[in-house]
């Protein structure tokens, strides 16, 4: 009865519109079908857009088929000569103009006088043949970019590669102020990797959308001037990537929400949430998801009818054999283990916690099938899929996070419904809903599908809805815990450039010249081929040198926007000023001759060879690659606190999904299908209370060769283990660190250090990624010892008196002593600003966002005059 009761309510569902609409999608599936494979592409595409609602009879006629022909106009540059390379052929499929529009819009709204005006008059659409099977989005754009300089209007185009996946390409167009023949060829947005024989539903509803019915009918609602500008306005926010966002995080948040009450988790850590445990779930299911998208994860460990019958007694609503069975072995026991290394454990249940063995033998109806799933999935190492349950046993007062075990007693404690990931609400549906892209969008070339930054402003949001002084407010709104992209990029051009302009010295300019090409340099926008034009060569291997030599530390993380866009801009500007890694591959290699040069040790002496031969192995891999300018900046230069674990946990996630990209998997097992593994964050994004230094007293005036000799064996263990890829040799990294720990805080004792600051660096764990620090100090938890160049980021603006957590957190700074900016009802902001500037060396800068009421409030008084006093003020903006 009530499956006929629900029948019923779907059959009553459908509308004439939604008839339609299904009917549209059927059209334009139709039409990309005969894409893929047609000899003749221009005539498919005129047939796809004419699906879309795009028709005009004006079409050049005996026009060429050469690329070169129709480009012969465009100035010379390295983007024309790739894309005349990689082009196959080019055909212009009409034009349309007013009257074409006009003649369309009649039966749909009632007819339109005119459509014309603006600064276009008409619109081109071409479609070009690559000869190429992949193309990253980047090369693509600038295709795009080029085909339109070519043209006096704007030119939609349609790449087909030799795979016979398409892209569409919609570049923005402005008017140039200095050219009035010319236009400014903005942003490129992209609907890319179109599969036309099977189609993600995610790209049938974005051309759906971009139909020429649906783009008059938001016009007309929207009150757009009925001009080509305003339809170009009309696909652009067809293709908005923000809309996209929020709709995500909405179905997201939902998800969220039953997961918080449908799901039961481990107690045995009562300051972790159930709220904690869903977003970590969520953390981890959306790298997988990324690996998936990458090709790194058999996807069929997301379909229920291809698992379902390899679990035993499988029951969709309310067992829960799908999360313990498949996603924990494939998170704990595939995805952070060698290949070489993975079975099934073979020891006594109670006391087995070497958490890389598979488990749940007992709930698998055919365990092989299963294994041979995982085994097409590399060994990603990370941090992100170690088990968080302690290695001590559980009546060693150890605890369980994530309650992989086979002991039943133990087992219990957890249960995630398969519901929860399979039903019409399910994690998985949610996902499949969307288009997901490995590659970060910047703000001259958008996707259209959810990249890691949206991602990341979603986590934002949760984190809010998970942290008591803004849980009320963040159920209420959507998409608003976060710094938007452009306020991000604008703070790290202009930390950057200071920073870089004081290290590296102009050959002939003055400093206010030469930061002027600095911006240029980090400008996603100035599509300039290369640096050689810009910098000298001296200047060039300055600059390299200066970005080696950066430290950045942002006091705030959150989910990493700020981090992220440090790393995204060091990365942009290494590829144009050393397009080959020669000179980044050399500084690589001269800094681990100087650590090689201080080994005190033949262990130490070993592994400083071992990192040579690893700093050769990264640029022989990926030699025309950002990975290798990634991942070491993210060894040496970034660097993230937070309060709450979680937030680290996700700004790990964004780095490693950018690493990951930059990655090609191969076929080859035994090389672990060509994935080179993951670092281990934990030592660059600790969860610490950044406001709450340790006591400083005179000791740190202090010091001896004991503490020297400790401080640079610890400064060696961690970054041994940034590097480290089996969990047998994190481990033992980890008991070393524990002891060199306990060592240093022995000798600080000795020399004066209070027992109260002594034992803080004694007890804190960097590898425990359950439990927030009181206390940071970035001499200790990073090895910094002369502070950072820039500090940067986006600190709480809250009253210190609103909430428990918060006047917890007034307390413990007011007693610090640390702090001369304080007053009256301060703002957390107020700390945050003279704790960033106090961490900086000397020359160093800061910029972070605070509330407009700094500039006259009456609590922000005393930090006004403090930065008036102590510090130059470049610009408050």
């Amino acid at each position: 009865m009530r499956v006929r009761r629900a029948q019923a309510r779907l059959s009553q569902a459908r509308t004439p519109d939604q008839n339609k609409m299904t009917s549209a999608l059927d059209h334009i599936q139709q039409a990309l079908a005969q894409t893929r494979d047609a000899p003749g592409f221009a005539d498919a595409a005129m047939r796809l857009l004419n699906a879309l609602g795009y028709e005009s009879p004006l079409t050049p006629p005996d026009q060429p088929e050469d690329p070169a022909l129709w480009l012969s106009k465009t100035s010379e540059t390295r983007t024309k000569l790739d894309f005349l390379q990689n082009a196959a052929s080019m055909r212009v499929l009409f034009q349309i103009t007013d009257s074409e529009i006009r003649n369309s819009v009649q039966p749909m709204l009632g007819g339109l006088l005119s459509f014309d005006g603006g600064n276009a008059s008409s619109f081109l659409f071409a479609a070009v043949d690559l000869s190429g099977e992949r193309y990253p989005r980047g090369r693509l754009a600038a295709f795009a970019r080029e085909i339109n300089k070519a043209f006096p209007m704007p030119c939609g185009v349609i790449f087909r590669a030799s795979d016979g996946r398409l892209t569409f390409a919609f570049a923005h167009r402005r008017a140039n102020l200095r050219r009035a023949d010319r236009d400014v060829i903005g942003n490129v947005s992209l609907i890319r990797e179109i599969n036309p024989s099977d189609t993600h539903r995610a790209h049938l509803d974005i051309l759906a959308e971009l139909s020429l019915g649906e783009r008059l009918k938001w016009m007309d609602s929207r009150g757009k001037s009925p001009n080509f500008d305003g339809l170009l306005d009309a696909w652009l926010a067809a293709l908005d990537t923000e809309t996209l966002n929020k709709a995500f995080y909405k179905d997201l948040f939902e998800w969220f929400q039953r997961a918080v009450r449908d799901a039961k988790f481990p107690a045995d850590k009562p300051e972790i949430k159930p709220e904690e445990h869903a977003i970590r779930l969520i953390t981890r299911m959306l790298f997988v998801w990324f690996a998936k998208e990458k090709g790194l994860v058999d996807e069929n460990l997301f379909i229920e009818k291809q698992v379902k019958p390899l679990l035993r007694d499988y029951d969709s609503a309310n067992g829960d054999s799908y999360y313990r069975a498949v996603l924990q072995n494939l998170f704990f026991a595939t995805l952070n283990t060698d290949i070489k290394e993975r079975e099934f454990s073979k020891v006594e249940q109670r006391t087995h916690r070497d958490f890389s063995k598979y488990r749940y033998r007992d709930l698998m109806a055919d365990s092989d099938a299963l294994i041979r799933m995982f085994k097409r999935t590399p060994f990603i190492n990370g941090g992100l899929f170690d088990c968080l349950d302690s290695f001590e046993g559980y009546n060693e007062r150890g605890y369980r996070i994530d309650c992989f075990t086979d002991w039943a007693p133990q087992r219990r404690k957890l249960s995630v419904p398969n519901r929860l990931f399979f039903d019409k609400d399910g994690l998985i549906p949610l996902f499949e809903r969307y288009k997901f892209t490995v590659e970060e969008n910047t703000p001259t070339e958008t996707e259209v599908a959810l990249d890691p930054e949206l991602l990341g402003k979603a986590f934002e949001n949760l984190l809010a809805a998970n942290t008591p002084e803004t849980r009320d407010s963040a159920r209420k709104q959507t998409g608003s815990y976060y710094t938007p992209r452009p306020v991000v990029d604008y703070m790290a051009d202009e930390a950057l450039t200071a920073a870089i302009s004081r290290k590296a010295a102009p050959d002939a300019d003055d400093n206010a010249k030469f930061q002027a090409r600095l911006r240029r340099l980090f400008d996603y926008a100035d599509a300039m081929p290369d640096a050689e034009t810009l910098f000298s060569d001296s200047e060039r291997r300055d600059i390299v040198d200066a970005i080696a030599g950066l430290k950045i530390l942002d006091p705030a993380v959150g989910s990493g926007a700020f981090p992220m866009g440090v790393l995204h801009k060091l990365t942009l500007a290494l590829r144009r000023l050393d397009p080959r890694n020669k000179m980044w591959e050399r500084v690589q290699r001269d800094l681990a001759r100087e650590r090689a040069a201080a080994a005190f040790d033949e262990d130490d002496k070993e592994a400083r060879a071992a990192e040579l031969a690893e700093i050769s192995e990264t640029f022989e891999l990926y030699r025309d690659s950002d990975f290798g300018r990634k991942l070491y900046l993210i060894q040496n230069s970034v660097f993230g606190v937070d309060i709450q674990p979680i937030a680290t946990q996700i700004a790990k996630l964004r780095f490693f999904i950018s690493l990951a990209i930059e990655q090609t998997p191969t076929a080859d097992a035994s090389a672990n299908y060509g994935i080179k593994q993951l670092p281990n964050l934990e030592t660059r994004f600790v969860a610490a209370n950044t406001l709450v230094g340790l006591d400083v007293g005179d000791w740190r005036a202090l010091t001896s060769t004991r503490v020297r000799d400790l401080q640079q064996d610890l400064r060696t263990i961690r970054e041994r283990y940034f590097h480290a890829k089996t969990r047998r040799t994190k481990l033992r990294y980890r008991r070393k660190d524990k002891q060199r720990r306990q060592e240093l805080a022995a000798a600080l004792k000795s020399i004066g250090m209070p027992n109260d600051s002594a034992e803080n660096i004694a007890d804190w764990d960097p590898y425990d990624q359950n439990s927030t620090s009181d206390w940071f100090d970035p001499e200790y938890m990073f090895g910094e010892l002369d502070g950072f160049d820039v500090t940067i980021g986006n600190p709480p603006y809250v009253r210190s008196e609103a909430g428990d957590e918060n006047r917890k957190l007034r307390d413990l700074i007011v007693a610090s002593e640390q702090y001369g900016t304080l007053h009256e009802k301060w703002d957390l902001y107020i700390p945050f600003i003279e704790r960033s500037y106090a961490m900086l060396k000397d020359g160093g800068f800061t910029t972070l966002i605070v509330s407009d009421a700094y500039c006259h409030a009456r609590y922000a008084r005393k930090s006004q005059d403090y930065f008036l006093n102590n510090a130059r003020i470049i610009r408050l903006d």
